[in-house]
């Protein structure tokens, strides 16, 4: 959901269901540029204080996150691109490597497999790419 609705949607929703599944706060789309990092952090830290289980924020801020929130509070990282990739419309981005070296919980690699001609070599060589970065 987007943390920017605000808490009373977002302490809604966490309180909505018993032994609910992870709820994630999306903060600021990958896409945007600039200075954004007072924003995302902002919006991570109401996410958390209303109870969600982490955020999707883009590779960039992940430390400002993990900061702020501590180590159980969930990173998913968007704006992955390894080494032989485009960055395409994202501007904040990251190798797979580096957004699990930097600390991220899960990252997305979408668009990546699915516009692939071969997504299985795709997600193989985003794989050997992460294995070979440890």
């Amino acid at each position: 959901m987007h943390a920017s609705g605000g808490e009373e949607m977002l302490r809604a929703v966490a309180q909505m269901v018993p032994g609910r599944p992870l709820i994630l706060g999306g903060t600021v789309l990958t896409s945007m540029g600039g200075n954004v990092q007072k924003e995302v952090l902002r919006l991570a830290k109401l996410a958390q204080q209303c109870g969600l289980s982490g955020v999707v924020a883009s590779p960039q801020e992940i430390g400002l996150i993990r900061k702020a929130g501590g180590e159980k509070f969930l990173i998913v990282i968007p704006g992955i691109r390894p080494s032989w990739a485009e960055t395409g419309d994202q501007k904040r981005v990251m190798t797979p490597t580096e957004a699990v070296a930097a600390s991220a919980d899960y990252i997305i690699v979408g668009r990546l497999i699915i516009a692939a001609p071969y997504p299985i070599t795709a997600d193989l060589r985003i794989t050997t790419e992460m294995t070979a970065g440890n």
